[in-house]
């Protein structure tokens, strides 16, 4: 238990420069709370004592603002950052190393059963107010946008971005760059690629509209 929370608490270091001591990141970072309440409901949900699984989670998440069901799974060394409005359902399952900012949901779209939730690769950065809603896989070392809205999968090493999100794939970049990757802004809009694509394509139209009338 105590090595997994120093983990924790390192990860943090790795991740977040506003972080200066161990005891600052122990007592002042709701994310590491949530990581120790939700490792005791999982407990208790794993040992079929539901009730006192889901009471734990509705105590950690009126403490820190993080709502983590204690069915889902989650890996090694998960860095929250700042964390409040985070959702994270009961077939969620999130790897080793990734990354949450605040107003993140993992959830499903409907009301379906079983596996609705995605599967949150290694090394995973999912940005500001982004929803991942469905039943698939984002990959290893992949990196949604803030407020994006991912439906589909995510293939390893890219980077999904917009409402619905779309892949862009980062070619040639080393796999070990994404661990300490966290800049959720300067990540290319394949939107605003093809508006400005289709603004080529109508001025070179209306020049050739014009020699021809002329």
């Amino acid at each position: 238990m105590f090595a997994r929370l120093r983990e924790d608490i390192l990860s943090v270091f790795d991740r977040d420069p506003a972080a200066r001591s161990f005891w600052e990141v122990l007592t002042c970072y709701p994310g590491i709370h949530a990581l120790m309440f939700h490792r005791l409901a999982n407990w208790f949900w794993r040992n079929q004592l539901r009730w006192m699984a889901r009471y734990a989670a509705h105590i950690s998440r009126f403490l820190t603002g993080i709502e983590i069901h204690p069915g889902a799974k989650i890996g090694k060394r998960l860095v929250i950052d700042h964390g409040m409005g985070i959702v994270i359902g009961e077939p969620a399952e999130i790897g080793d190393d990734c990354l949450l900012y605040h107003g993140v949901t993992l959830g499903g779209t409907g009301k379906e059963r079983g596996k609705r939730h995605p599967t949150i690769g290694n090394n995973v950065l999912i940005g500001t107010g982004a929803k991942v809603l469905g039943p698939f896989t984002v990959g290893d070392n992949s990196r949604i946008a803030a407020n994006s809205v991912v439906l589909s999968a995510v293939p390893p090493n890219s980077t999904a971005v917009g409402i619905p999100a779309r892949v862009v794939k980062k070619d040639g970049q080393k796999l070990e760059d994404y661990a300490t990757e966290v800049d959720q802004v300067n990540v290319d809009d394949p939107v605003y690629t093809e508006i400005e694509c289709l603004k080529e394509q109508i001025n070179e139209l209306w020049k050739y509209v014009t020699f021809l009338e002329e």
